[in-house]
């Protein structure tokens, strides 16, 4: 079977971008995988980043995956050679990798064509989010141009399935657990290995804060309960990611708390091969959003058996077992997030819960049931 995917991957970064580089990996064990990849994502004006290119030494394989680097969202011509290259791949399906209303009219339109073209062909969309995490008005206007295309929709959390049905009553929508993103960690660090190169005391109870610093995230709210939390022990707050917002107001804030000794900030994308540096360093991974749909920060703790602690909001609760693997808490609630902390450092609930990740994770599993739905649905349409 031949398999098209239009979606990111290396050299461009992000969770995106790996997930399609696994996605194609595993299918490509069995299937000849083509991905059509972007000659550019976006204009640097409205790029948030400093840039869209991943540093890592050690990036994803593309083995087996032949990549079309020939997309841009905003040159027509493209979409028109877009469409003529599936044309000429004739793919069994084609999946496309839904997570940004930016690339709605280029998406639209390669759609388009490729249905009139290849009209036999199934076409898979794989939704991450079915709106942006700050959504506007127009955003819902953009999204209504792509999403009634495909004839079927796999997301990962109930709440983005009931958003999809929100804007596409009819759609055919398939639920299935976020997959592992195993082989995107090089290398794993021992917490004393960890503390070590990053300065930090091996006796500190250390949190982790990881990924793009954006409103949706909470992490004032992650503030507030570090200046409750360290009253009653040492605590030391890793904010590792970069800031796609104003960061003066976190760093004022932080200054108000006085919390400056104890948060670190490393404001920049992190490669691949440092990502194992600063788990290894933590206790516990804490993601106080105030809304999500998945995230694959979740992958990167159950990969290197790192507890979450999060705040129950969109699909996080459908990853994380409460009392098993993590702890759930209300979101925007900082007394609530700093004694829940607390808890997890009173009880000493680190080991039991590093046991159950370690007893519960089988990332070679986790991509089955997505490599089966695109090959169920594939078949169907022969």
């Amino acid at each position: 079977m031949r398999v098209a995917i239009v979606g990111p991957v290396y050299p461009y970064r992000g969770g995106i971008a790996h997930y399609t580089a696994l996605l194609g990996r595993h299918l490509a064990d069995r299937h000849e995988v083509h991905v059509i990849s972007f000659r550019n994502q976006y204009p640097a004006r409205l790029f948030p980043g400093r840039s869209d290119r991943d540093p890592s030494r050690e990036p994803l394989a593309l083995d087996n995956i032949y990549v079309h680097y020939i997309l841009h969202p905003l040159q027509p011509v493209s979409w028109i050679r877009t469409a003529r290259l599936l044309q000429r791949l004739d793919p069994d399906v084609l999946l496309i990798q839904w997570w940004v209303t930016f690339w709605a009219p280029s998406f639209a339109a390669v759609l388009y064509l490729y249905r009139h073209l290849l009209p036999a062909s199934p076409i898979l969309a794989i939704c991450h989010n079915i709106l942006p995490h700050e959504a506007q008005w127009w955003d819902v206007v953009l999204a209504k141009l792509v999403l009634p295309l495909p004839a079927h929709h796999l997301v990962h959390s109930t709440c983005d399935k009931e958003r999809l049905l929100i804007l596409v009553p009819k759609a055919s929508i398939t639920v299935a657990p976020f997959p592992s993103y195993e082989g995107v960690i090089p290398r794993r660090y021992t917490r004393d290995e960890a503390r070590r190169e990053l300065g930090l005391n091996p006796e500190d109870t250390v949190l982790l804060f990881f990924g793009f610093v954006r409103p949706y995230k909470g992490l004032m709210y992650l503030l507030e309960a570090v200046d409750k939390i360290r009253q009653h022990t040492p605590v030391h707050l890793l904010i590792v990611g970069e800031f796609w917002e104003d960061k003066q107001k976190y760093l004022q804030r932080i200054g108000e708390l006085n919390l400056n000794t104890c948060v670190t900030i490393i404001d920049r994308y992190v490669p691949n091969e440092e990502i194992g540096k600063y788990f290894g360093a933590a206790n516990v991974l804490v993601l106080p959003y105030v809304q999500a749909s998945q995230s694959a920060v979740v992958q990167l703790a159950w990969e290197t058996e790192t507890p979450i602690i999060a705040c129950n909001a969109g699909g996080l609760s459908e990853s994380i077992i409460d009392g098993v693997n993590g702890l759930l808490v209300r979101p925007q609630d900082s007394e609530s997030l700093a004694s829940t902390i607390l808890r997890y450092l009173t009880e000493g609930l680190e080991p039991r819960m590093r046991k159950s990740i370690s007893e519960m994770y089988a990332p070679g599993d986790s991509w089955n049931e997505i490599i089966s739905w695109v090959e169920t649905l594939a078949r169907g349409h022969r």
